[in-house]
């Protein structure tokens, strides 16, 4: 497949992720849709392209795990799974009800695929990094892909365990930030300004790449790149 074919291939992908996720979206006649349908391109690389893992046995040891941090991204994750054959299309009506394996923000307990519990922000880099760690000790390859909004990036807990993943060298762990600058609050830059961003995780250790996170070239690239680095540091990409 050549890398046009390839890059094709993913846009028709984040395609359906969209279309899925607005279907969710009118069984309950709301959900986070604008999330899903501005980190489609994101999900599509992931799922369509990065990702190691088993779409019918989604505990598979050797997966590559997808913790989703930004648990109100939910409906955006179940349209990404769904895509990629982990969650049957047939479920998408099921959306939001009562004793739905998909509810409103992602739970670990209820949805096959789903590594983490959301919905409390600041959580989802700190168990990353414990899952990193450990896969490590077991000598397992898997990657460990945690996915966040820049929202989170005013809970100190997401700086300790930034600070921690690169004092272990955790090179398997991918860190995405969505920087969408939208928090309940307001703009996330005004609620607290984090700008230089990118300096910031650099001065943590990290290997950083920033990119247009709707520009499909640019996100494939990043992904490929931070699979491909071979330096004892963790990396994200905003």
């Amino acid at each position: 497949m050549t890398s046009q074919d390839k890059l094709s291939e993913i846009a028709r992908c984040a395609w359906r992720i969209r279309r899925y996720a607005v279907r969710m979206g009118e069984v309950q006649g709301q959900g986070y849709v604008g999330q899903a349908l501005g980190y489609a391109d994101v999900l599509a690389v992931a799922y369509g392209h990065a990702m190691t893992f088993r779409k019918d046995d989604p505990d598979w040891a050797g997966r590559d795990r997808f913790l989703l941090s930004h648990g109100h991204y939910a409906i955006a994750h179940y349209a990404a799974m769904i895509e990629a054959g982990i969650i049957p299309e047939s479920e998408l009506e099921t959306y939001g009800s009562d004793d739905s394996r998909l509810p409103m923000s992602g739970m670990a307990t209820y949805t096959p695929g789903m590594e983490m519990s959301g919905g409390s922000l600041g959580q989802g880099l700190p168990i990353a990094v414990g899952i990193a760690l450990g896969l490590r000790h077991q000598n397992n390859p898997a990657f460990v892909y945690n996915s966040m909004s820049d929202g989170e990036l005013d809970e100190g807990s997401v700086w300790e365990a930034a600070m921690s993943a690169a004092h272990h060298g955790l090179s398997n762990l991918i860190c995405m930030v969505d920087i969408n600058n939208q928090q309940a609050d307001g703009p996330s830059t005004k609620v607290l300004g984090f700008e230089p961003l990118a300096d910031k995780w650099a001065s943590f250790g990290w290997h950083v790449q920033r990119v247009d996170g709707n520009h499909l070239p640019a996100v494939l690239r990043a992904f490929d790149t931070a699979r491909r680095l071979t330096d004892a540091k963790p990396r994200v990409i905003l």
